[in-house]
Formats: C-alpha cells, structure tokens, sequence
C-alpha cells in the first residue's frame, strides 16, 4: 500500500467508516426524532442535513475519542491497533480531523433555524467532554446516552421552533437504551478497564451487570410505549416494540456467561433494535396518513 492510501486508510479507521455500528446507534434515535416530529415524512431538507450531521458528528466523536484516550487504548486488546494509539499519525492530526468534520457538521447546521444552532453548540460540547469522563464519573454510558441522543430535541427544534416535552422524554429513553447496550461494551474491556483506572457501568454493576443492562431494556421498552401512546401511535408502533423487546431478550443469552465474544455481539446486535422501533414508527405514521 502507498503511504498516502496507508494515510487515507489510518484517518478511515480513525473515524471508524469501517465500523458503522456507532453511525448506527446514533441515528435511528434521530430518525425516530424526525418522524415524531413531523408526524410523518420529514421535510427533505432537513432530513438530509441531520443524516450527514450525524455522519460527521460521529465521525468527529471518534478522533477526539481516540485523542483523549491515546494513552489508554495501547494497553487494551481491542483497542492497540486504532490508529493513533499504533503511532499510525499523530495526536494532532486526529484534533484536525475532529476539527474539520466538526465544522462541516456546523456549516450544515446553518441552514436551519436559530434553537437548532443553538442546540447543535451543546451537543458538540456534550460529544466532546465524553471521552473525559471515564475518568471522574461512575457511570460514562449515561453521559453517552445524552450525547448520541441530543439529535432528538435537535429534530424537533428543527421542525417546531421549540423543544415540547415529549422530544425530552425521548430522550431520557434515548439514555436507558445507550447505558444497556454501551454496558454490553463496556463488558467487552472489563479486565483492561479495571488495570487502566477507567470507570463504566460495568464496573459499577459489578455482578449484577447482566439484571443492570436486562432491566435497562426493559425501562426503555416501557418508556418508548408510553411515548407511544402520548404521540396517539396505535398497533404498527407497537409491532415494533415488540419486535425490539424480543430481540432484547435474545440479548441475555448472549451476555449471562459474560464473554467477550457474546457481549461483543449484543452491543453489535442492538442496531436491529433501533430498526425495528424506526419500521414500527414508519408504518404507523403510514397507516394514519392513507386512511
């Protein structure tokens, strides 16, 4: 490989293109914003902007990521080859790339109106202090759960003007969903977190890891059919829960042995929950507009 495809190589995996999991997880919270907002199809526009927003906010997060735990992910097994912590490129190559992405993101961000800019500056500060605060607060997945979710009252700014109360409910259910899957993860590193001093929610569970990420989903199904029923979603709205409940609990069989290989696939797995709540909520949206 010539250097400067190894280059373009090294800042792909830096920004994790090669794992689109994490664009995953941060979107369909999103989307679901942007549906519920609209009560239906999303302007175009606007749609679009918060796609790519989310591409390159996500893409940013990881490079700052990887900058403030460059120290860090040399010494854990699944982390030591990303591309900062091998000597790949340099610690201010990853804050220029945060840099610029972060930038085009805002630039989009203009086009929308004044509460939607507003918010955007809060959620990079949000996406930018998480790396940090695996070292001071117990339980970092929450602080995530927060940061991958303020697309949610972003969508409905963006729409409304204002942010009404059920974007904040969304929200808060945006963060039990985040602290089981991201436990799931941080499952994953256990024994390298415990060496490096670093703090997650699976330490903090202890050996009720496993109760802690079941009885997550289980707020979280509870909380999205409460929503369900304040927004007037009927039966499609509530295929989709079930269908994301079920798969759910496929997880505990997945993490009740605690194996890297079963976490790993769990926390991977979850893309398919926020599908499914997306498919449900398209379809409901659907049915009431045709009838």
């Amino acid at each position: 490989m010539s250097p400067f495809l190894a280059r373009i190589d090294a800042y792909e995996k830096l920004i994790r293109l090669d794992k689109p999991i994490g664009i995953l997880l941060l979107l369909w919270p999103t989307l679901w914003a942007l549906w519920l907002a609209r009560r239906g199809v999303p302007d175009p526009t606007v749609l679009w902007i918060f796609i790519f927003g989310t591409v390159l906010m996500r893409s940013a997060g990881c490079a700052i990521n990887d900058w403030a735990d460059r120290k860090f992910d040399a010494h854990v097994e699944r982390t030591k080859n990303r591309p900062l912590a091998a000597g790949r490129i340099a610690p201010w190559e990853a804050l220029a790339v945060a840099a610029v992405l972060s930038l085009a993101a805002f630039l989009m961000v203009l086009k929308l109106n004044a509460l939607t800019i507003k918010l955007s500056v809060v959620a990079f500060a949000l996406a930018a202090i998480y790396p940090f605060t695996k070292r001071f607060f117990a339980m970092p997945q929450a602080w995530l759960g927060v940061a991958f979710g303020f697309g949610i009252p972003m969508a409905f700014a963006a729409h409304w003007h204002v942010v009404p109360p059920l974007a904040w409910a969304l929200l808060a259910a945006n963060v039990l969903w985040t602290i089981a899957y991201d436990t799931e993860y941080a499952m994953v590193d256990r024994d390298d977190d415990v060496k490096l001093g670093i703090k997650t929610s699976a330490l903090l569970f202890g050996k009720y890891d496993v109760i802690a990420v079941m009885t997550c989903y289980t707020l979280f199904i509870v909380a999205m059919l409460a929503i369900g029923l304040w927004a007037g979603f009927g039966p499609f709205y509530s295929a989709g829960l079930l269908a994301a409940a079920i798969i759910a609990g496929y997880h505990y069989r997945l993490i009740r042995t605690r194996s890297r290989e079963g976490c790993f696939k769990a926390f991977l797995h979850n893309n398919w929950i926020g599908a499914a709540i997306f498919a449900g909520i398209v379809a409901d949206t659907w049915q009431r507009s045709s009838s």
